[in-house]
């Protein structure tokens, strides 16, 4: 061993103390594990070749130089502070240590990454410094490194694709554009940005920013309100107007996000300056502008932002913004579609709806409630007519189907229900036996529901009978003086477009109405709440009638709808019936 100090193992009585030391010497220069000898100060006195070789310096140029500042250095290349140095406090204690991870500095100026133990050296019981071996694990730091990247890359792309299925997913659960565009901000922000913004095109080339999400969430101030701004022409050179006009989304560096939020918009260009103040406010240091929707079918545009600047977006960044993009328009070219199919089917429900007539004494009133936002219309429908004797009929119905389709049907059997039942005297389950032979030639309704009624009885002064057939139908709701309240289950037969049986007629029942009663026919969407029984929705009915069984006809089917507990999918349909009193 070079400048070695001498061994200070214990006597052997079998050779002499020269012997020894020279054998010791011999083990040490030959060791492939480095070694080198410090005293208390940190100061080197010895290394054996390995050392020589790992640090790629002669013993003579490390001899007597202070170990921690020749040698030791941060993972930059720079000086590591001495309070910080391991080592140094082994010697300092002069107890045992290890280390692993320390960088230590070659004469070549290459930074080699070493695994270390240092033990203490006595000689004759008096402490002399440090013997320290150490290793170069450079390479499996660098494998290390390369392993926990890929894994890092790994799981950054698991994230990506989870939030791009999960986008598709919970947007996909809704066909309403405002809820679209607020479950679209809450997955965006803060997993892959600090801002959206979302801006859709409203027709005639006007532009109008919808939505502004950031991390306190919806940003109001921030969107557009009422105002819908032009598109302008190919010169303006803002991504947000690129874009909108069919070009490739963009990618902003810091560089190129301050100066989008720094420059005026350039005269005539509305859209770019509400784009650029927007930049600006939430200070951009790195911005995504996509398209949503395909070249072929541009609905809008969504622009994220991060404001962190050691954290920008990226080209993988932008590939999964523009999937996210593509998945996004489509999700909302639907949703103005059934909102446009919607409106048609709801006005068309609306309009079929015939005005009540009110006979004698006896009131009428009924309301039709659409369907909430995010669910489709049904086929929900009422009348009320008087036939050619004077007998008054009541009708409430459901057909299968939604929107456009079930509208068209229940208008169908609107028309053709009057029809036949205009001069007809017989029990109203004659009637609907002749509906349902009918329906499958001349309308296009596949199945439907309904309850049809006749009030027997003088108009002006009763007493009153009702007469009944229900199609599959929840069963009217007959309230009664003193506080009673009875479904009237009875009539009961298939419902329309069934397959037929044994060709028997369907049932007829019949029930007295007391003065002063209330008849109450509705479809299931009063009832039938997601989450709840049939039997439940029965009950709360029940409840809620007997409690307003003395309110004003008007207020009492206004109320019914009013108490209806949230969570309803369907739309409702309600016919109520009065007697007067004696």
């Amino acid at each position: 061993m070079q400048n070695a100090v001498p061994g200070a193992g214990g006597e052997e009585p079998s050779r002499p103390a020269a012997a020894a030391s020279g054998f010791w010497r011999q083990v040490v220069e030959q060791l492939s594990t480095a070694l080198m000898v410090v005293d208390p100060a940190g100061r080197i006195l010895a290394v054996n070749p390995a050392a020589e070789r790992l640090l790629g310096r002669a013993a003579a140029a490390m001899h007597g130089k202070d170990a921690h500042e020749l040698l030791h250095r941060d993972t930059d290349g720079g000086a590591l502070l001495r309070e910080r140095c391991p080592l140094l406090h082994a010697l300092a204690t002069g107890a045992a240590a290890r280390g692993e991870g320390d960088n230590h500095l070659r004469g070549d100026g290459r930074l080699v990454t070493i695994s270390w133990s240092a033990s203490p050296l006595t000689v004759g019981g008096s402490y002399q410094g440090m013997a320290v071996l150490f290793t170069d694990i450079t390479g499996d730091r660098t494998a290390g490194r390369e392993r926990a990247a890929y894994t890092s890359a790994l799981e950054d792309l698991t994230e990506r694709l989870t939030l791009v299925a999960e986008i598709t997913d919970v947007l996909g659960q809704t066909l309403e554009t405002d809820e679209a565009l607020a479950r679209l901000g809450r997955l965006l922000v803060p997993r892959l940005a600090d801002w959206a913004a979302v801006d859709l095109r409203t027709g005639s080339g006007k532009v109008h920013r919808v939505a502004v999400t950031g991390p306190a969430g919806r940003a109001a101030g921030l969107e557009g309100g009422r105002e819908r701004l032009p598109e302008t022409g190919a010169a303006d050179r803002s991504p947000l107007v690129q874009v909108l006009r069919g070009g490739d989304p963009v990618l902003h560096s810091e560089r190129d996000a301050a100066e989008t939020a720094e420059t005026a918009a350039p005269p005539g260009s509305p859209l770019a300056a509400v784009h650029s103040h927007f930049l600006r406010t939430v200070r951009a240091t790195s911005a995504i502008t996509v398209p949503l929707g395909s070249k072929r079918q541009i609905t809008g545009a969504l622009t994220l932002v991060r404001t962190d600047p050691a954290h920008p977006f990226d080209a993988e960044d932008l590939e999964v913004v523009s999937d996210i993009g593509r998945r996004v328009g489509l999700v909302i070219d639907n949703a103005r579609r059934f909102g446009r199919q919607r409106a048609v089917a709801e006005a068309m429900q609306h309009n079929l709806l015939a005005p009540l007539p009110q006979p004698g004494r006896l009131r009428l009133a009924a309301r039709y409630q659409p369907a909430p936002a995010g669910s489709q219309v049904g086929g929900d429908w009422y009348d009320a007519f008087e036939l050619k004797d004077g007998t008054l009929m009541l009708v409430i119905g459901d057909v299968v189907g939604h929107d456009l389709t079930a509208a068209a049907g229940m208008a169908q059997l609107h028309g053709i229900l009057r029809a036949l039942a205009w001069d007809h005297t017989g029990p109203p389950g004659a009637v609907v036996d002749r509906l349902d032979d009918a329906m499958p030639a001349i309308t296009t309704v596949p199945m439907a529901t309904l309850v049809l009624a006749r009030v027997e009885g003088p108009a002006q002064a009763g007493p009153w009978t009702l007469r009944w057939t229900s199609a599959g139908h929840p069963p009217p709701l007959l309230l009664t003086p003193g506080g009673h309240a009875q479904y009237l289950e009875a009539g009961q037969g298939l419902v329309l477009g069934a397959p037929v049986g044994t060709g028997e007629s369907r049932p007829n029942a019949t029930q007295p109405l007391p003065p002063g009663s209330t008849l109450l026919l509705y479809t299931d969407g009063l009832i039938e709440i997601p989450g709840s029984d049939l039997g439940t929705g029965l009950d709360r009915l029940r409840r809620h009638a007997l409690a307003l069984a003395h309110a004003p006809l008007d207020t009492l089917c206004d109320q019914l709808l009013a108490r209806m507990p949230p969570g309803s999918t369907d739309d409702v349909a309600l016919l109520a019936l009065r007697l007067p009193t004696p």
